[in-house]
């Protein structure tokens, strides 16, 4: 088993292509994320299940919307945070361009 130091290495090295910025996140930052996407991540199977067992239609949309509960609150948690700390530090530092940005972001959450 990875320690986190090791997959967060990885996670850094495999960075998304469409920005080339990265954050390094303390440790109950990180934890309280990995923990919400793993319960979101059993949701999901779970669901997956429910199909395979052709579970009845309604039981299974009750908990698509459960995990579509869950990742919004990934979303606001991760937001709040990255307001917090990324578009503060480049405020203060004089970067307002981060500004467009962020509205930029929120735009494409909010489609």
């Amino acid at each position: 088993m990875q320690s986190i130091s090791e997959v967060r290495l990885v996670e850094q090295e495999n960075k998304c292509q469409c920005s080339n910025k990265t954050k390094i996140r303390s440790e109950e930052e990180y934890k309280k994320l990995i923990n919400r996407l793993n319960r979101i991540e059993g949701q999901i199977r779970g669901i997956r299940g429910m199909v395979e067992k052709n579970a009845y239609c309604t039981d299974i949309l009750v908990q698509v919307a459960a995990a579509n509960a869950a990742l919004n609150a990934f979303n606001k948690e991760l937001l709040a945070n990255h307001i917090r700390t990324c578009v503060a530090e480049d405020i203060r530092n004089g970067k307002d361009e981060v500004i467009d940005d962020l509205v930029c972001t929120l735009q494409k959450l909010m489609k």
